[in-house]
């Protein structure tokens, strides 16, 4: 799906590069790819270089280049997937091609690689990105007089979203709260964990790919626990489905690169007294939390809010995963907010909120939605209730 060229994004990058003096960035991460080119590839070989001045160039492999050709891109150079010369991965290949770039531009001075690089979206085939060792770097040496790590960079320009990155988040928000409509309206007690989390991904894959004529790809991922077998970082089973609680969603869904990451509850029968007084005690500390979310509030204060709640309500040291973190071309991505930590909440983020609490014998709830942050707070992206008993 090819979307207009969003010159907001892009000039935010190019002054932080100026305040850097970097003369070019190099990345090859599919979501930085796709981030400053609108490509999201199917392998993870490309690699984008992106000048402080002048185009950028996408240096990509030649069954790909059709589909490039719709990119941000208007510098394509295609580099071939299989040589039966060069047993080294195509990777490599499209490196070299990228070192070609940097000497014909004389961008050989101050470059930003993607050094410090944590994580990577799935690419657009088999979730599997490729990595980049010590060789993709030492192959710069030489070539650019300094390499410095552009991560940093790259982070601070993707936590404020632009308008065009938070229709596209939309539209993945929008596909959640459907799938979790089509999971409501079919789910029944006995139904295994594996069966809930197909037929929300189906869901998802066969009714996201062309929505409405603003989607190319659409795929979800989920984890799926029911009743006592809500835990943290678990898989999902053959667990059934129980009636009377809580069978919680963990989910993740991607439209053309940009994510969301949701969790959502669902319980087909009535919720048991103990999970009602769970589920009001959570909702406290959700609401409170997404209250404090404004311009200029602290990062650290929202964690340490959820966090306190969490200890009123009875679960002192819960939960052991983060509380809240960014999201966007990943779906975990800076900022993340941590009591010792700094940073303040500004306009244009996006943040997933996601206070939890479980029960040692197993069971518990988790409540998650992203909100996008505005001058007037928190806009709730996903329209799927967070008190499930409203849905």
């Amino acid at each position: 799906m090819s979307h207009s060229r969003d010159e907001a994004k892009l000039d935010r990058v190019r002054r932080l590069m100026e305040e850097q003096d970097l003369d070019a960035l190099v990345v090859r991460s599919p979501d930085d790819v796709l981030y400053l080119s609108d490509y999201w590839c199917m392998k993870g070989y490309d690699v984008l270089v992106f000048p402080r001045e002048g185009e950028m160039t996408l240096c990509v492999m030649e069954p790909q280049v059709a589909e490039a050709e719709a990119s941000w891109a208007d510098d394509l150079r295609p580099f071939r997937f299989y040589d039966e010369a060069d047993p080294r991965p195509p990777l490599f290949r499209g490196t070299d091609a990228a070192l070609d770039v940097l000497r014909e531009r004389g961008l050989t001075g101050r470059v930003g690689l993607e050094i410090s690089l944590g994580s990577a979206a799935a690419d657009r085939m088999v979730g599997e990105p490729t990595v980049a060792g010590a060789p993709y770097f030492a192959a710069f040496e030489g070539v650019v007089a300094e390499a410095l790590d552009c991560v940093p960079l790259l982070a601070t320009a993707r936590a404020i979203k632009t308008p065009q990155e938070i229709e596209r988040m939309r539209l993945a928000n929008e596909l959640a709260a459907l799938a979790m409509a089509e999971v409501r309206a079919k789910a029944r007690p006995g139904m295994k964990e594996s069966e809930i989390g197909a037929l929300f991904e189906g869901f998802v894959h066969a009714t996201g790919t062309g929505f409405r004529g603003e989607v190319g790809l659409a795929r979800a991922f989920t984890l799926v626990w029911s009743g006592p077998g809500i835990r943290t970082f678990t898989p999902t089973a053959d667990r059934p489905v129980v009636a009377d609680q809580p069978t919680l969603l963990e989910i993740w869904v991607c439209a053309d690169g940009y994510w969301t990451d949701l969790t959502k509850n669902f319980c087909p029968g009535e919720l048991t007294p103990e999970y009602d007084r769970l589920l009001d005690q959570l909702l406290v500390v959700f609401n409170a939390a997404i209250d404090h979310c404004k311009p200029g509030a602290e990062m650290a204060a929202l964690d340490k809010l959820i966090r306190d709640g969490i200890a009123e309500a009875g679960y002192a040291g819960q939960p052991s995963h983060p509380v809240a973190h960014g999201v966007g071309a990943r779906a975990h991505e800076p900022p993340w907010p941590h009591q010792a930590s700094g940073g303040i909440i500004e306009e244009g983020m996006v943040l997933a909120i996601e206070p939890g609490i479980y029960w040692p014998e197993g069971g518990g709830l988790r409540l998650e939605d992203n909100f996008l942050i505005t001058a007037n707070g928190a806009e709730k992206l996903c329209t799927d209730p967070d008190d499930f008993r409203e849905a």
